[in-house]
C-alpha cells in the first residue's frame, strides 16, 4: 500500500490541494509517531491507511481479517452516529452536510461518505501530505457527492458557522495537547447546526488495544 502511494501521481495532487499560507502550531511540527517530520512528510502519509487497519485488528483480535475488524470498529461507530442523530437532533434529522475534522488520509471521511451517500463530506487536515492521498484516491471512485478536502487547522477552519449536521474527530484527540483539544471542541461547536452531533471518537489512552470510547453533544 505504501508503495502504491509513493509511485502514484500523489504529487500533483499535492500542488493542488495545498494551502501555502498555512501556519503550523508549534506542536505539529514536532516529530510524531516515529517520524522526524511529523504528519508533513510523505511517507507518514504513505504508510497511514495501512497503520490505521492494522490498529482495528489489534483492536479486535478474534476477527479472522483486518477487513473483518474494521468492519466491526467502524460499523458500530456508524451505527452509534445515525442512532444518536435520529434519536436527538427532532425536526433536524437528516444529515446533508459532514465534516470530518483531523481526516488524516481520509479512511474516516470515506466511512461516513458511504454511510450517507445524500450528504455532502468534507474532510479537513492539517497535513497537505495526507490530504493529497486522500484526494489522489477519492478521485478513482465514483461517487454521487465526491467529498471535499480542505487544508486547514481544525482549531480554526475558515469555515462559516452553523454548516453542518454532524462534526466528527475520530482518533484526534488523544494527538493532541489539551489546548488544542478545547479549540477544536470550541470549532466543531461553531460549525454544527442547531440539533446537529458532534461525534468523537478514540482510543483509550492507558490501553493500546483501544475500546472505542464515543462520546455525543446535541447543540
Amino acid at each position: 500500500m505504501t508503495r502504491k502511494v509513493l509511485e502514484s501521481d500523489v504529487y500533483e495532487v499535492f500542488e493542488r490541494i495545498r494551502d501555502p499560507n498555512i501556519i503550523y502550531p508549534d506542536y505539529y511540527l514536532s516529530p510524531f509517531h516515529a517520524y522526524d517530520e511529523g504528519n508533513l512528510s510523505w511517507l507518514a502519509a504513505a504508510e497511514a491507511e495501512a497503520a490505521t487497519l492494522s490498529i482495528a485488528k489489534r483492536a479486535i483480535p478474534e476477527a479472522t481479517s483486518i477487513e473483518e475488524a474494521n468492519q466491526i470498529v467502524r460499523g458500530n461507530w456508524m451505527n452509534a452516529i445515525e442512532e444518536h442523530h435520529l434519536k436527538y437532533s427532532g425536526e433536524n434529522c437528516q444529515i446533508n452536510d459532514i465534516l470530518d475534522i483531523g481526516c488524516s488520509v481520509g479512511v474516516s471521511t470515506r466511512y461516513l461518505a458511504e454511510r450517507f451517500p445524500s450528504a455532502k463530506a468534507v474532510g479537513l487536515d492539517l497535513s497537505p501530505y495526507f490530504l493529497a492521498v486522500a484526494a489522489q484516491k477519492e478521485e478513482q471512485l465514483c461517487r454521487q457527492n465526491p467529498i471535499r478536502w480542505v487544508h486547514a487547522n481544525g482549531e480554526a477552519t475558515g469555515l462559516p458557522p452553523n454548516s453542518f449536521d454532524v462534526v466528527s474527530l475520530a482518533y484526534v484527540c488523544h494527538e493532541c495537547p489539551a489546548g488544542a483539544i478545547i479549540g477544536l471542541a470550541k470549532e466543531a461547536f461553531r460549525l454544527l447546526r442547531p440539533g446537529g452531533t458532534i461525534a468523537l471518537t478514540d482510543n483509550s489512552v492507558r490501553k493500546f488495544s483501544l475500546p472505542i470510547l464515543i462520546s455525543y453533544c446535541t447543540w
